[in-house]
């Protein structure tokens, strides 16, 4: 992973229009060396996913701004690490709000009010580009992606990772949601993914497809660990069916894990009853 600073401006190459990513200063176990935010165009500008309020950061934003005029400030979604940070910019610069309203789950950052009840296949025409929102649940209920044309460059926040999987957070979040909204993304003719964690992706097709593999061994594996088991509690599935995720990640491991057994249970495979699992005769 090269060229990872935080607050420094990397610019992205081998695209037409202009876009920065802006490391934020917020490294750690589930953020890795931090959030990215993008600054996108040259004269009309959007700034995507500001992350924590940081007013170091803040100030890095406004001079890499400068005198030019930022129209949009995007989010992707409202977690901590992705959306605080989009008020005091917002009220810096006077950029419209553009996102879906946070939900009502853990985590959620509710100061965020978007201008308008953005929604799927919305477009921001801003002359020198075109920024189409791309609703992407799963992670959670209000992901967008955004589709910057002409470039076909992916900014997918939360929903593509770069080198790991992202956490599914039920009930909010929803693994069938999940998986629909990575195919929807094959449907899409993209050559770049430019993730919230992690470096730019040029295989988008490759990763995409990666990604609805790993989870669906995820899910045989969940199957056959539950198969051998029998009825069986979160904690005790967790350990068999994430042996090969590291002690600190497994309360997150859990979460996902839930995820994937309530898609069973909707696929009518499993069984929830008194907090064990089990799967149905027609499994």
């Amino acid at each position: 992973m090269t060229n990872f600073f935080a607050s420094e401006p990397v610019a992205l190459a081998e695209i037409d229009v202009p876009v920065f990513r802006i490391l934020g200063r917020n490294p750690g176990p589930m953020t890795g060396p931090g959030t990215n935010s993008y600054l996108i165009g040259k004269e009309q500008l959007s700034l995507l996913d500001p992350g924590p309020r940081d007013l170091v950061q803040l100030q890095c934003f406004l001079r890499l701004i400068g005198k030019r005029k930022l129209r949009y400030i995007l989010l992707t979604h409202t977690h901590g690490d992705h959306s605080p940070g989009a008020i005091p910019l917002a009220e810096a610069t006077g950029a419209e709000l553009v996102g879906m309203s946070a939900p009502d789950a853990p985590g959620q950052d509710q100061s965020f009010k978007p201008s308008r009840q953005w929604q799927h296949g919305d477009c921001l025409e801003l002359g020198e580009y075109t920024l189409e929102l791309v609703h992407t649940p799963g992670h959670v209920s209000n992901h967008i992606c955004y589709l910057l044309r002409p470039d076909q460059l992916l900014f997918t926040g939360d929903h593509v990772l770069q080198g790991t999987t992202s956490v599914i957070l039920p009930p909010d979040g929803n693994m069938s949601d999940y998986l629909n909204s990575l195919r929807l993304l094959q449907d899409i003719d993209l050559r770049y993914l430019a993730p919230g964690h992690g470096s730019l992706m040029s295989n988008p097709r490759k990763e995409i497809e990666g990604l609805i593999k790993h989870r669906m061994r995820r899910e045989n594996k969940i199957v056959s660990v539950l198969s051998s088991l029998g009825n069986s509690t979160l904690d005790e599935l967790v350990k068999d069916a994430y042996d090969d995720v590291s002690a600190h990640l497994i309360p997150w491991a859990k979460k996902t894990l839930l995820a994937h057994l309530i898609k069973l249970q909707k696929d009518g495979r499993a069984i929830e009853e008194n907090t064990r699992w089990r799967l149905t005769e027609s499994a």
